[in-house]
Formats: structure tokens, sequence, C-alpha cells
């Protein structure tokens, strides 16, 4: 009994050092940071492809929180995320305006398009002013399946629509139909239903189930699309990692982080154009 005792108080006794031990370098935590982006950034494979580089240069792997624009800003806000890379830029002025972040940097660009059903009951096509193409949507009724979630992209929308003077929370439920989901859900509804809908051309040339739909408007200055990287502030929240959110910051602006960008492609097309600025120009 007194044998048996005495080797349980030793087996413990090894399990508790074991505990205390520190873990060997195959169990050291993993070295990560958190980036709050945008859905567009996911839905266009853009990070599958650039992620792997940064990492590898760096040693930094980067997990990624794909929202919209609104939601990402405010899982910034709180504390949650290390950078914030997205594409609003009066919103994210307000976020460094208010101590959320630190600088703001230019990252790249493309566009905004309204796809819409090929038969194009609203007859936009090949139409140039998208405040125009949108009143005759409205006009016309034609169904339009808007992301209703608070992204960039909604942002922008929602812009374009004020431009119109047409209220569409009136026509809510109607032929404005608001999905509350990303770019590739709100364009598989679009698909569904054949609507007309405004999305960034990323995520368009990397969809994949376009069905009927084709794009009807572009061009237009105002679809202007650029998106922006800001470290999230470490005074204001000291979990930050500062030094590994700012290397990923500084790569993405770096010639080597802007080429990558620029070599990116969707079916031959270029997803996005690189257009960093460096600080103070």
């Amino acid at each position: 009994m007194v044998s048996r005792v005495f080797k349980l108080s030793a087996l413990f006794a090894a399990m508790a050092m074991m505990l205390m031990a520190p873990p060997s370098a195959g169990w050291a935590a993993e070295r990560f940071i958190t980036v709050a982006s945008t859905t567009s950034t996911e839905n266009s494979g853009l990070f599958e492809y650039l992620l792997p580089l940064f990492e590898k240069t760096s040693g930094i792997k980067v997990r990624v929180v794909a929202v919209g624009t609104g939601q990402a800003i405010r899982l910034a806000r709180n504390g949650d995320a290390d950078v914030l890379f997205v594409h609003h830029k009066p919103s994210e002025d307000q976020f460094v305006a208010e101590g959320f972040g630190l600088e703001r940097f230019d990252v790249m660009y493309n566009d905004f398009i309204v796809v819409g059903p090929k038969a194009d009951p609203a007859g936009v096509a090949g139409n140039k002013d998208v405040v125009a193409a949108l009143t005759a949507i409205a006009a016309k009724a034609a169904p339009f399946a808007s992301r209703g979630d608070d992204s960039g992209t909604h942002k922008k929308e929602r812009g374009l629509w004020t431009q119109t003077g047409i209220d569409v929370d009136t026509a809510s439920g109607g032929w404005y139909r608001e999905t509350g989901s990303g770019m590739g859900a709100t364009l598989n509804t679009a698909s569904a239903m054949n609507a007309y809908a405004l999305t960034d051309r990323a995520t368009w040339l990397n969809f994949g189930n376009k069905g009927d739909l084709a794009v009807h408007v572009e061009g237009d200055a105002r679809l202007f699309n650029q998106y922006g990287v800001i470290l999230v502030n470490p005074l204001r929240f000291k979990h930050i990692k500062a030094a590994d959110g700012q290397a990923f910051v500084d790569w993405l602006v770096s010639k080597d982080g802007q080429a990558a960008i620029g070599a990116y492609r969707l079916h031959g097309e270029p997803a996005f154009f690189a257009n960093a600025r460096k600080p103070g120009t």
C-alpha cells in the first residue's frame, strides 16, 4: 500500500513538473498577427496569394477576419485586431483622427462595377454614368441586390443612391433587396434573382457563379475603389502586436509588397493596382 502511494505521488509530481516546464521548441506559441479586413480581399483570392509571400519573408503568420469594412473597423476599435485593411477612406481617416489607429497608408485600388442580367431590363448596358444607371434601375423597379451590411461596398452604393435622390429604404423588400451578407453571397443572390448589384471588380473576376449576369456599368470616376492599411494604436490597446503589425504594414507598401500586389491576376486581368506612397508624399 505504501509502495502504491509512493508511486502515485511520484507520478503526480512528474506531471506537475511537466506542466510547469517551459514549452519545447515544437510547442512554442505561433507568431501571428490578426488583420481585420474586407470580404473583397478574401473573396478575390488576394490574401490566399499574398500572405504566404509575407509569411515566408517575415516568419509572421497572418490571421484574417474578413467582414464588411464597417464591422472590420468596429473590431479594430475594440482592439480585436492588430491591423486594419479596408476600403472606405472617410471611415479610415476618422478611425485615425479618433486615436484608434496610427498613420493610414494607401495600398492599392481597383474599381466598382454594376452587374446585372444579360437581358438588361433597365437598359443600362454600356452606360458610363453610374448615377443615371441606378436611376434607370429604380424607374423600372428592376431587382437590385444590396449587401446591406455597412461594408465599404455598401457605403459606396448608398452614397451613389443618395446622388440619385431616390430613397431606397422605401423600396426595401420590394425591388431593392438587402442581403446583409458579403460580396460573394450577395452576387449569388443577384445571380439567383437575375438582379443588378454593385460589386468590386476583383470579387467579380473570381466569382464562379455568374449565371446570367454580365457587367453593364463601368468606367465612371465615382466607381474608384481605394484600399488603405492602418496599424491599430498600441498606446490605446496594450496587447496590440505593434512590431509585427507594423512589419506587415511596411511590407504591403514596400517595393516587394507592391510588386506582389501588382502581379496578382484573375483570368489574365489585374485584380488590384498597387499605389502606395511613402510617408510624407
